[in-house]
C-alpha cells in the first residue's frame, strides 16, 4: 500500500497508470465508445485548464482585445476547438491534438524555433534561391526546350457524368458481347467482365443496363481505363511551365535538374557541352551551395536554441532562486546548496508568504508582513535576500572569530618576543655602560699607560 502511495506522487507512474486505464477501457468498452468517454474527460479538462488559465494571468480584468490577442489563449481555444469537432463530428480531428507534445516540451518548441527565429534570413535565402531557378529556366525555355522530357502516369478519372456515362456504356457493350458469346458456343477470347462482379449467368440482356447502374465508380475505371503505363511529356512548352518543372524537380532530385532531363549524346558537340555546364551549374550554385545555406540557417540556430537551453538549465541547477548565490558558494560550508534551497530558500515558501499578504487583512499585519506588501504592491524586490544567505553569514562569523583568536594569538606571541629582546637589548646596554666605567678607572688609575697607547 505504501509502495503504491509512493509510486502515485511520481508524475511519470501517474501517466503510466492513466495509459493503462486508456487501454483496458478500450478492450472493456470497444474503441468508439472509450473515444466517447475520452473525449468528454478531455474536453471538460481543458475548459477547466483555460478558466484556471485566465484567472491565474489575471485575464479577467484586462481588455477583450489583449485577452484575444494572447498566444496561449489563443492555443488553448483552438485544442478546445479541435475537441469539440472531434467530439461530435468526426474522432479523426483528435490526431490535431497530439502537436499539443510541442507546446508541452522545450526541446520540440525549439525545433520550431530554429525555423522561425532567423525567418527572415531564410525567406531572403529561398529568394534568392527562387531567383536562381528562374534564370535557369530562361535558359532551360530558350535553348533546352526539347530536353524536358518527363516520364508521367497520366490518371484514369470519371469527374464528368459525361464521363462516366461512356465508361458504362461503354461496360454495358462488352457484357451484351459477352452473354451473345456464351448463348452461341462459348468460344469467344474476350474477357468476360462479368467475371470480375457477382452478375447471375442467367442475367438477360435487358438487365445490363440496370447492372451497371450499382456498379461503383471505382470499379468502372479499374476495368475500362487501359492504356500506357507512363508516357512523355514535354514540361517546357511555355516559360511558366518552365518554371515550375525546374523547381519541382531541380530542387527535389539529389543531382538537380539534370536527372530529368534527356541525356545527351557526345556526338551532338556544342549541345553536349552546354548541358553539361548547365546540369553542374544548377548543381554546384542550388543543391551544393544555396540549400546548405539555408539548412546551415537552421542548424545553426537550433545549436543556439539548445545552447541557450543548457545554460537555463544550469543555472536553475546550480544557482539559487532566491537569492541567486551559485553553488559553489557553499563549498565546504556547513550548509550544503541542496539543503539551502530546499530549506532556507524554499521558492515556494517564499510564494505562499506573497499569498499570506495578499488574502491577510492588512490591519492585522506584523512588521516584516507590512512591509513585504508594500513592496509586493510596488512591484519591487528589495525584500528579497540578494546575494546573502543566514547560513553563510554564520559561517562567515565563525571564520571571522577564529580569524581573531588566531591574531590575537599571534600578537601574543609577538609581544613575549618583543619583551624578550627588550630584556636582552637592556642587559647588553648595561654590560656596556660597565665596561665604560671599568675603562674610565683604569685610565683614571695609570695615565701614563694610556698616553702610551694613545700615542701608539
Amino acid at each position: 500500500m505504501l509502495v503504491s502511495l509512493a509510486a502515485i506522487t511520481n508524475p511519470l507512474a501517474v501517466r503510466c497508470f492513466a495509459l493503462c486505464i486508456m487501454i483496458k477501457t478500450i478492450f472493456w468498452i470497444g474503441v468508439q465508445n472509450a473515444l466517447l468517454i475520452l473525449g468528454v474527460l478531455n474536453l471538460m479538462n481543458r475548459f477547466i485548464y483555460l478558466v484556471s488559465f485566465i484567472g491565474n494571468k489575471g485575464m479577467k480584468d484586462k481588455g477583450v482585445v489583449k485577452v484575444l490577442t494572447e498566444t496561449q489563449f489563443l492555443l488553448h481555444v483552438v485544442h478546445i476547438f479541435f475537441c469539440f469537432i472531434g467530439l461530435f463530428w468526426d474522432e479523426l480531428f483528435y490526431s490535431i491534438l497530439f502537436f499539443d507534445l510541442i507546446y508541452g516540451e522545450e526541446t520540440l518548441l525549439n525545433v520550431i524555433r530554429s525555423v522561425t527565429r532567423n525567418v527572415r534570413s531564410l525567406l531572403l535565402t529561398a529568394m534568392l534561391a527562387l531567383i536562381l531557378v528562374y534564370l535557369f529556366s530562361i535558359v532551360g525555355y530558350l535553348f533546352l526546350k526539347q530536353d524536358f522530357k518527363v516520364s508521367v502516369s497520366p490518371r484514369c478519372t470519371t469527374t464528368s457524368p459525361e464521363r462516366l456515362q461512356s465508361l458504362r456504356d461503354k461496360l454495358n457493350s462488352e457484357l451484351r458481347n459477352a452473354q451473345v458469346c456464351r448463348q452461341d458456343d462459348g468460344s469467344c477470347n474476350n474477357t468476360d467482365p462479368s467475371s470480375m462482379w457477382s452478375n447471375p449467368a442467367n442475367d438477360s440482356i435487358n438487365n445490363n443496363t440496370e447492372y451497371t447502374k450499382r456498379i461503383s465508380t471505382e470499379e468502372i475505371e479499374e476495368y475500362l481505363c487501359d492504356g500506357p503505363d507512363s508516357i512523355e511529356e514535354n514540361h517546357c512548352e511555355s516559360l511558366l511551365m518552365c518554371i515550375i518543372t525546374t523547381l519541382n524537380e531541380g530542387l527535389r532530385n539529389g543531382g538537380g535538374i539534370g536527372d530529368i532531363l534527356r541525356k545527351p549524346s557526345q556526338s551532338e558537340g556544342i549541345l553536349f557541352l552546354g548541358r553539361v555546364v548547365y546540369d553542374l551549374l544548377f548543381f554546384f550554385i542550388l543543391i551544393i551551395i544555396v540549400l546548405n545555406l539555408i539548412f546551415g540557417v537552421i542548424i545553426d540556430t537550433f545549436a543556439d536554441l539548445r545552447s541557450e537551453k543548457q545554460q537555463k538549465d544550469d543555472v536553475l541547477r546550480n544557482t539559487c532562486f532566491i537569492c541567486g548565490l551559485e553553488r559553489k558558494s557553499f563549498d565546504n560550508k556547513t550548509v550544503s546548496f541542496e539543503t539551502h534551497v530546499k530549506e532556507e530558500h524554499n521558492m515556494w515558501h517564499y510564494l505562499y508568504f506573497v499569498v499570506l499578504v495578499k488574502v491577510k487583512d492588512p490591519t492585522e499585519f506584523t512588521g516584516p508582513e507590512s512591509y513585504v506588501y508594500n513592496q509586493v504592491k510596488e512591484s519591487r524586490l528589495e525584500w528579497f535576500p540578494r546575494m546573502q544567505a543566514m547560513s553563510l553569514s554564520a559561517d562567515d562569523e565563525a571564520v571571522e572569530n577564529n580569524d581573531v583568536r588566531s591574531l590575537l594569538t599571534q600578537l601574543e606571541g609577538t609581544s613575549n618576543l618583543v619583551k624578550s629582546l627588550s630584556r636582552q637589548l637592556q642587559d647588553l646596554q648595561d654590560q656596556v655602560t660597565e665596561q665604560r666605567r671599568k675603562q674610565q678607572r683604569l685610565n683614571i688609575i695609570n695615565p701614563h699607560n694610556h698616553l702610551q697607547q694613545f700615542n701608539k
